[in-house]
């Protein structure tokens, strides 16, 4: 009886030290793996304003080591300086009343220190406050500059990304503020309903998109009819008109006798509103959940829910309206660009991020991002011919101001309508492509409101961009 006992008494001790033993290997993989992304949880906020009274907030950087975010210390007081002000303040963020951008997204590193604990030890016993590590951000100072300048004269967004592995290039968001300002200026700004300035247009704006959602309808005639699509045809007076509605093309230009191609570089309304009413809404709306609408797109960088709302049971309006991109359809700038990137990159939608390494204060690697695909969208097959289709948009359509040199450009242009009262806002979105190094190619989504011809407005600025890009390789 006492040997049973024993033998009892042995095989719980043996669960219990296993049970210890796994405690402390889960306890240092937490500390190793897991503890800067508990630190960042956005329902940890309490913890991470205790480490600004431990810290100083590290710097935050362009990808070529230019600071764009760094803490100057006065009488003892930590004062965070934007040296580019205005050009990268929705990206970058800020830390006051609130923490946005990149100063949110990588806070669990900016108020945290990874250099020698000596030295940290050192510090702490001299009553000093450490200086936390330096995030280094994917960001071109060169281009970004060249955006926020050449969007001057509109309100609005822009997203610059690198297709193939979802690195965000640029991101600007107008009308601005200067964040080094924000203690002088908050009460204005955050009363200020007309300009909600303190938006970042790119990710949490919502735009109608216009023609350019003729991208996602295009796809999806083409998928339900994979071998009759070729053969469509439209003759194109300047209306179409279906029951007591009429949809008209922009100035009511007649596009006459056009097949696919011709009808999507012409972004002729009158086309894609007949050929909407033969698709199944329900498929087209479980294809643009595929895309992003609908649903969170889980990306490294909070991304607006964009909305598609069709079904089989709508109005004839609505379908119509849906089908060129009007109606209740909304999208962000930046899904609006991941769904240009997927088709750059042979179907493969990738994740966006904004953080690409981290480094002590003396320059030590603490991590580094790796490119991360979100879902594969579309096949290479159908890749490949929205890209024919979206090349002659540029060459021989609507996108003709896009055109530059040393590159090929794919794009599709868009004049979304909001009100009767106000021009339309004015899109671009497409890639560039460089003509000696098929690998190089930059994506980009641009929305001017209130900007008119996405083709007049929209395509000049998105030409700039690829000429900087391509100039300064």
């Amino acid at each position: 009886m006492l040997r049973r006992t024993n033998k009892e008494i042995m095989s719980v001790s043996y669960v219990v030290m296993l049970l210890f033993v796994g405690m402390i290997a889960y306890l240092g993989y937490f500390t190793v793996h897991d503890a800067d992304t508990f630190r960042n949880n956005s329902h940890n906020g309490k913890r991470l304003a205790l480490l600004e009274d431990k810290y100083i907030r590290g710097e935050i950087q362009a990808a070529d080591g230019t600071t764009l975010a760094a803490s100057v210390t006065e009488d003892g007081k930590d004062t965070r300086y934007y040296p580019y002000g205005k050009t990268f303040a929705h990206v970058v963020g800020y830390s006051y009343n609130g923490v946005t951008g990149i100063e949110s997204q990588g806070a669990s590193y900016l108020l945290n220190s990874h250099t020698n604990p000596i030295i940290r030890i050192i510090e702490a016993l001299r009553g000093i406050k450490s200086s936390g590590d330096t995030v280094i951000t994917t960001l071109d100072v060169n281009l970004q500059q060249t955006v926020y300048q050449a969007m001057s004269d509109y309100n609005g967004a822009a997203v610059v990304m690198e297709p193939s592995t979802g690195k965000v290039l640029a991101m600007v968001s107008r009308p601005g503020f200067d964040p080094n300002t924000l203690p002088d200026k908050w009460e204005d700004l955050v009363n200020d309903s007309g300009n909600s300035s303190l938006v970042n247009r790119a990710t949490q704006g919502l735009y109608t998109p216009g023609s350019t959602f003729k991208i996602l309808t295009a796809l999806e005639y083409m998928r339900e009819n994979p071998s009759s699509w070729p053969s469509f045809t439209f003759d194109c007076d300047g209306t179409y008109t279906v029951e007591d509605y009429t949809i008209n093309c922009s100035k009511k230009k007649e596009h006459g006798e056009q097949d696919l191609r011709a009808a999507f570089a012409n972004s002729c309304n009158g086309a894609f509103a007949a050929l909407g009413q033969q698709l199944s809404f329900s498929r087209f709306y479980n294809m643009c959940g595929d895309f992003g609408f609908n649903t969170s797109l889980g990306t490294r960088v909070p991304t607006a829910t964009s909305k598609f709302e069709l079904s089989n049971n709508n109005s004839t309006w609505k379908i119509l309206q849906t089908a060129i991109g009007q109606g209740d359809t909304q999208i962000t700038p930046m899904l609006n660009c991941l769904i240009v990137s997927a088709v750059a990159n042979n179907g493969v939608m990738m994740n966006p991020y904004l953080i690409d390494s981290v480094v002590t204060r003396y320059g030590d690697k603490v991590a580094s991002f790796a490119p991360a695909s979100l879902r594969t969208v579309m096949t290479a097959a159908e890749a490949a011919e929205m890209e024919k289709m979206m090349e002659k948009v540029v060459t021989d359509g609507t996108g003709s101001e896009a055109q530059g040199s040393g590159y090929t450009v794919a794009g599709k242009t868009g004049s979304a309508e909001t009100s009767k009262d106000v021009e339309t806002n004015a899109w671009f979105v497409g890639y560039a492509t460089d003509d000696n190094n098929n690998a190089r190619q930059i994506a980009v989504s641009i929305v001017l409101e209130e900007g008119g011809s996405g083709g007049q407005a929209a395509a000049p600025v998105a030409r700039k961009i690829f000429d900087a890009w391509y100039e300064n390789q």
